[in-house]
């Protein structure tokens, strides 16, 4: 059986084509990175090693008013490291999505893996495999009663982890994203980016290797959200996670990710899987380059093809 699946270049041209099962990995040329079609799946390099895979990953809702199918027969390999961004129009399943990977919500049918073990068996998660997950939502939902150290140590506190180990991650992690100095401050002390910072901060507190984030920056102001745009890149490289972002901007998806995949309206399907071949660190200034650009037009047109 063979699937047709497309890959956009840094140019926006598309490369479309058959692939038997199994078939071995091609290189897009001028992307710097090898993207592969098989049985269907935007698979990375073959040389990476997957953090994240999803096959044929379906969920349909029984409503009143009859079956609402939201996503159908997603494939997709995530390498370790990598930086996803997922956009699509509203109702397209990005937050579906994303709460089948953290284990909010079970699939009606296909299988999701993290470093190779299964996340979900039927309705039943797998907690084990889930420790390697940390999530950050739009509201940081840090707890008003607890201090920002309080609040980013409060998963170690749940595991169990001494005072003193607490108090030091708490302090490594308020250095790393930038809140050094308001770590005895209260949430209500802070501006929504800050605390944003420590909701990041939390969700990195047990060292995860991957990390789900379901549009933390949408309810922050532009200029505020730049700036968390080049703090999460700065985050992202000294943890060293495989991020999966889900926003609405085009534009933030292509800055932050090395990867945008675009779904579908719904039922959401993978539509393309476009690499963003930028080096970095990026600036604020790489928005304006012809290659983001033509990134940033393309994925556009194809969101215009899709209403």
């Amino acid at each position: 059986m063979t699937r047709e699946a497309t890959t956009r270049d840094a140019t926006g041209d598309t490369a479309t084509g058959s692939a038997p099962a199994g078939a071995a990995p091609a290189d897009s040329a001028g992307t710097g990175s090898a993207q592969a079609e098989r049985n269907g799946l935007a698979a990375p390099p073959p040389e990476a090693a997957v953090e994240l895979e999803l096959a044929g990953v379906s969920k349909v809702y029984q409503t009143r008013r009859g079956v609402v199918e939201a996503l159908k027969d997603v494939d997709l390999s995530i390498q370790r490291g990598e930086f996803i961004s997922l956009v699509g129009r509203s109702g397209c399943g990005k937050t579906t999505l994303l709460r089948i990977l953290s284990g909010l919500l079970p699939p009606s049918s296909g299988s999701v893996l993290a470093g190779g073990q299964s996340i979900w068996r039927g309705a039943n998660r797998d907690d084990e495999a889930l420790k390697r997950f940390g999530l950050v939502f739009q509201e940081a939902n840090l707890f008003p009663w607890f201090t920002v150290a309080e609040n980013i140590a409060l998963p170690l506190k749940l595991r169990g982890v001494g005072k003193a180990a607490r108090r030091a991650r708490a302090a490594e992690l308020c250095q790393q994203v930038g809140l050094q100095g308001f770590e005895g401050a209260y949430p209500r002390e802070l501006s929504g980016g800050m605390r944003q910072r420590a909701a990041i901060a939390r969700a990195l507190s047990y060292n995860p290797s991957i990390l789900l984030m379901d549009e933390p920056f949408g309810a922050l102001d532009a200029l505020t959200r730049d700036k968390m745009n080049l703090e999460l890149q700065s985050i992202h490289a000294a943890a060293g996670a495989t991020v999966v972002f889900v926003t609405h901007s085009i534009t933030e998806a292509v800055f932050l990710a090395d990867r945008v995949v675009l779904l579908t309206p719904r039922p959401g399907r993978i539509r393309s899987v476009t690499p963003v071949p930028l080096p970095r660190p990026r600036s604020l200034q790489a928005q304006s380059s012809a290659q983001f650009q033509a990134i940033v037009r393309d994925l556009r047109i194809q969101l215009d093809e899709e209403s």
